[in-house]
């Protein structure tokens, strides 16, 4: 179809009405971002030429989407979460602020108040019967080789299925989730088990657009950390296991070269022994360099919804609500 209406002064006043300039309320940067959203979304309509029954079939997926809280799911699959990372890793560079471990995505399941410990903490609640143990350990320091002493370590990852204690209320409260502050060698370690790896949905919303783009949704195995100390940069960042079959094949784009660690068998008998455990195990240790800073708000982590993290804030409280 040759028909295209977007560029008339129809058109542009309409978008300019719809986006409440005509209106003296409002945020103006609010109508700013949603003029050009709209705008881009008119032309692609008309550039495209979508039918009535192409949009109105995209309103119900992202009814869906919504009524089944899976845009937070859906937003590290078409990359916006890893867009924001570039954008941040270009700031800092564009500042100067080099050095420190490479950050990588969130996700959308992290869940305040995982209870704290020094030095050591057991992660897992014992009751997993695919749990691989996994001894977790590190040492956090900062970009002169300097020990990180008292660096808090927040951890969180699946369990053997795949799923995540507070979403799955198959699992114990906060069972996979700890946060460990370093010792005096500016060393933590956990207990855990070895995490799978698992897929979005299957028929899910999310899994109906990765499908017509002809893209999968799986995740390799992998562990999420925040970490922080006072006069450094937060750190937000993850590790994939090296071996997964989708380790550099990740739906979220979460995998950076320098955040794959290998997971190393041991069956070394005086091993076992030393870490108290009843046989073999596996051995992750991941390293981290935190930069320093003497900016406040580089030493926190941004401002967003996450589960449990304000009783007051509404939108926090939605965080806990996604369907995983």
């Amino acid at each position: 179809m040759t028909v295209k209406i977007f560029d008339t002064p129809e058109v542009q006043n309409f978008l300019k009405a719809v986006s409440g300039f005509d209106e003296q309320g409002g945020s103006h940067r609010a109508k700013q971002i949603m003029h050009r959203l709209l705008s881009d979304l008119y032309r692609l309509i008309d550039d495209f030429d979508v039918t009535p029954e192409e949009y109105w079939s995209t309103v119900s997926l992202l009814n869906a989407l919504g009524g089944q809280t899976q845009f937070g799911l859906l937003s590290p699959g078409l990359g916006f979460d890893h867009y924001l990372d570039m954008r941040q890793d270009a700031i800092d560079a564009e500042a100067k602020r080099n050095g420190g471990t490479p950050r990588t995505i969130e996700g959308p399941l992290y869940v305040a108040g995982a209870p704290e410990a020094e030095g050591f903490a057991r992660m897992d609640d014992g009751q997993d019967p695919d749990g691989e143990t996994m001894w977790l350990t590190g040492q956090v320091r900062d970009v002169d080789g300097k020990p990180v002493v008292g660096a808090k370590v927040e951890i969180w990852h699946a369990d053997s299925k795949g799923g995540y204690s507070f979403f799955d209320k198959t699992q114990s409260e906060y069972n996979l989730r700890r946060t460990i502050v370093t010792d005096a060698q500016g060393r933590y370690t956990a207990r855990s088990i070895i995490p799978s790896g698992y897929g979005v949905p299957e028929g899910a919303p999310t899994d109906q657009v990765l499908k017509a783009l002809g893209r999968h949704g799986q995740r390799p195995a992998h562990i999420h950390f925040f970490i922080s100390a006072p006069g450094h940069r937060h750190l937000t960042t993850q590790i994939n296991l090296a071996g997964d079959p989708y380790t550099f094949d990740d739906f979220a784009f979460a995998t950076r070269e320098e955040l794959v660690i290998p997971a190393n068998r041991i069956e070394d008998p005086a091993e076992i022994a030393r870490r108290e455990l009843d046989g073999p195990f596996s051995e992750v240790v991941f390293d981290v360099e935190l930069a320093r800073t003497e900016a406040p708000e580089l030493q926190v982590r941004h401002k967003r919804p996450r589960a449990l993290e304000d009783a007051e804030d509404q939108a926090s409280q939605l965080a806990g609500t996604a369907e995983v």
